[in-house]
């Protein structure tokens, strides 16, 4: 899940450390080496989920709460309970 310094502010507030703390403790270099994202835990889900509930979800990173009506990945619906939000005309 990729962050931005923004967020990064936000969540490290929130969790009453410094963004130097949280950036060692939660994130790590995404694969393209073009800025952060959140680790993951050993089971490959969000370091920040806890059971069906998003330990942060007050200052959760906007990819996380666009999720899936601003994006999603191929079989997100066979892994993951997220309902889309029909709009209305």
């Amino acid at each position: 899940m990729r962050i931005s310094e923004r967020e990064i502010s936000a969540i490290a507030g929130f969790l009453h450390c410094s963004e130097y703390e949280f950036i060692q403790r939660f994130t790590r270099l995404r694969p393209q080496r073009d800025g952060l994202a959140l680790q993951e835990s050993s089971h490959g889900s969000c370091v920040f989920l806890e059971g069906k509930d998003c330990r942060i979800n007050p200052v959760k990173p906007d990819q996380c709460a666009g999720f899936p009506n601003t994006w999603n990945f191929p079989g997100w619906r066979e892994v993951c309970e997220a309902i889309p939000v029909m709009e209305e005309d």
